[in-house]
């Protein structure tokens, strides 16, 4: 009976795990389904109107930029130019928010944001033939480095929470991380702040000329993003380099393969919150489809999914989310990535 009631005690729990995942799935799935900044200025006879015409085209340039947000510029080589006019942007679009706005004289002028609905979106991406990912990335600790002069204003550069990023970023305020920090070093505010992993983005060059250089860290390594171009002040490279973690992980998440593969595997845990990380992890996974749980108990579970391709894209995302899947003795293994020293990978 004991044991009964530590199952019925854990189920439940995991089942109110689940529900709060999910509600935080939903945010962030608004989130990145939501244009923002579209600077709208109609005339007409009379304000009404003009705010008609306006929502319309804001609901125009915001397609626009969300196709932008989930595809890769390298697909759209040699393709037709979309036709993205009123109609369609009206069917995709599920709201208009006002974030400013000046009204008067038949003219009306406001900055406004588009919502658009997830379901018509993929249907229409899916219609055209478009590979696009609307998967969010395990959201990173973002640790500016820089020159002791130079330190506050990279800082400053990067917004306390990104929003609508495909590679979420949490702001660090930790000044005393530098280059040779690892995950060692990062891991207590990652965590704390809820980040699966870390992104050191380094400030370079000199006053008018500043380039940043990215790397992710995990428990598994340091791996090196890139450098972007040439800015003239540190909020255009931020910018930039906020960007480059997004094209990143669209180059990671978009899934081409069309073949498909089944598998069961068993994941090892120590604690509810540790399943729960585990579980959502697979869950969010843009490689993984089809997910289920067979079977739970107090210190593992049996799972099954379908991953696409031979299992690359699947372990990359994985070790991203903190995540390791090994085959062992008993099977396909899921748990939690050790910690270790980390090592520079190019």
């Amino acid at each position: 009976m004991r044991d009964l009631g530590i199952m019925i005690r854990l189920l439940l729990l995991s089942l109110s795990l689940i529900i709060s995942s999910w509600s935080g799935a939903t945010a962030q799935s608004r989130d990145i389904y939501t244009v923002r900044g579209l600077d709208v200025d109609e005339m007409a006879e009379t304000v009404i109107e003009a705010q008609t015409v306006a929502f319309s085209d804001a609901k125009v340039q915001g397609l626009a930029k969300m196709i932008a947000r989930v595809t890769l510029p390298e697909d759209m080589v040699g393709r037709a130019p979309l036709e993205i006019g009123a109609e369609l942007a009206d069917q995709l679009a599920a709201a208009v928010d006002v974030e400013e706005e000046v009204r008067g004289a038949g003219r009306y002028r406001a900055r406004l944001a588009v919502v658009f609905n997830p379901t018509l979106f993929r249907n229409y991406m899916q219609s055209i033939g478009l590979p696009f990912s609307d998967r969010a990335a395990p959201p990173a600790l973002l640790v500016p480095i820089a020159r002791d002069n130079y330190r506050y204003a990279w800082t400053a550069a990067w917004e306390e929470e990104s929003e609508g990023r495909l590679a979420p970023t949490i702001t660090s305020r930790n000044r005393t991380y530098s280059y040779l920090s690892g995950w060692a070093d990062f891991r207590d505010e990652a965590e704390m702040r809820g980040a699966a992993r870390a992104v050191m983005a380094e400030l370079i060059g000199s006053p008018g000329r500043f380039q940043a250089q990215l790397s992710i860290v995990t428990a598994s390594g340091i791996e090196q993003v890139g450098t972007t171009g040439i800015y003239s002040t540190t909020k255009r490279t931020a910018a930039a380099a906020a960007e480059m973690l997004d094209v990143a992980w669209k180059r990671r998440s978009i899934i081409r393969e069309t073949v498909r593969n089944e598998i069961v595997v068993s994941v090892l845990y120590t604690s509810l919150p540790e399943w729960n990380r585990l579980r959502q992890a697979l869950a969010d996974s843009p490689a993984i489809i089809e997910f289920t749980t067979k079977s739970i108990a107090k210190d593992g579970a049996v799972v099954s999914f379908v991953f696409a391709g031979d299992g690359q894209q699947l372990l990359n995302d994985l070790r991203d989310r903190g995540v390791s899947i090994q085959s062992q003795d008993i099977g396909w293994v899921v748990s939690t990535t050790a910690f270790g020293p980390q090592t520079k990978t190019e």
